[in-house]
């Protein structure tokens, strides 16, 4: 049985509230940066929250059905929505720039639903992030938060491959000796585990805060401020756990990693 600590149950509080606040956000990102039309004279003074509002309707209606499927035409949409065309236009910019939505002209033409790729929501992601003054400190917590649910998953993962995996991270983490070698392998690390744990959404904020992070940091990361013979060990630790299966032990040991990095953090505050 996998007993979860009150330390555990803050530690996931705190990450739900961040990633609830972020997808909260992002549709309002979207609707804020998105080329919004100039409006008809019969809508001049359309408000605002009716294009929201509209925008959320197709949304729904897109998402509903599969990639590719033709939701009809301009006064089709318009009149299955019950809003008039100006207000679908602007509704439709929004979908169009969230990825959702084609506007195709011509011979069989009218709006086509669609998804964004992982490269666009990864962006849009790390555009918001930046937005907010998201900086190395806060993607660094986010993403030690992120990496205990990573590894517990793992663990619990009954993929054939993990083994293999494992063993040629514990490798590279032997050949670590440099700054340049930890970044290296906590790429590896990630990209590994995630190919197989098959989680998209916590791949999606892994990478973001990742990226965002060391992006960031630029001269924060060196040798001195960081031991590598703890970062190594702590490590260590973790893959082997994970190795085992033992979900519970990885949990105790990505917590215990956890701690440790984040005093560093608080002990290099400036």
């Amino acid at each position: 049985m996998h007993i979860i600590s009150e330390r555990q149950k803050n530690g996931r509080l705190r990450l739900a509230l961040l990633t609830n606040n972020m997808v909260k956000h992002y549709h309002r990102f979207t609707f804020m940066t998105a080329a919004i039309p100039a409006t008809g004279a019969s809508e001049k003074n359309q408000k605002p929250r009716l294009v929201a509002e509209t925008a959320e309707k197709l949304r729904d209606l897109i998402l509903a059905r599969p990639p590719d499927t033709q939701l009809g035409s301009l006064n089709e949409v318009a009149d299955a929505l019950g809003v008039g065309i100006v207000t679908l236009q602007q509704a439709a910019r929004i979908l169009e720039h969230e990825g959702l939505l084609a506007v195709k002209r011509g011979p069989g033409g009218g709006y086509y639903g669609a998804r964004p790729d992982d490269a666009a929501l990864e962006r849009a992601f790390a555009t918001y992030m930046r937005v907010h003054d998201f900086g190395y400190r806060e993607a660094f917590e986010m993403t030690l938060l992120l990496d205990c649910d990573i590894f517990e998953a793992a663990a619990c993962s009954t993929n054939d491959t993990l083994k293999g995996a494992i063993g040629t991270l514990l490798e590279q983490l032997d050949e670590c000796h440099t700054v340049q070698d930890q970044i290296g392998f906590e790429i590896a690390l990630r990209e590994q585990l995630l190919t197989v744990v098959k989680r998209p959404f916590l791949e999606l904020l892994a990478r973001v805060a990742w990226q965002l992070y060391i992006s960031s940091s630029k001269d924060e990361l060196n040798a001195e401020r960081v031991d590598i013979e703890s970062w190594k060990k702590g490590r260590q630790r973790i893959l082997h756990a994970i190795c085992q299966r033992d979900a519970q032990l990885v949990s105790f040991e990505a917590q215990r990693y956890r701690r440790m990095m984040l005093l560093w953090l608080r002990q290099n505050a400036g």
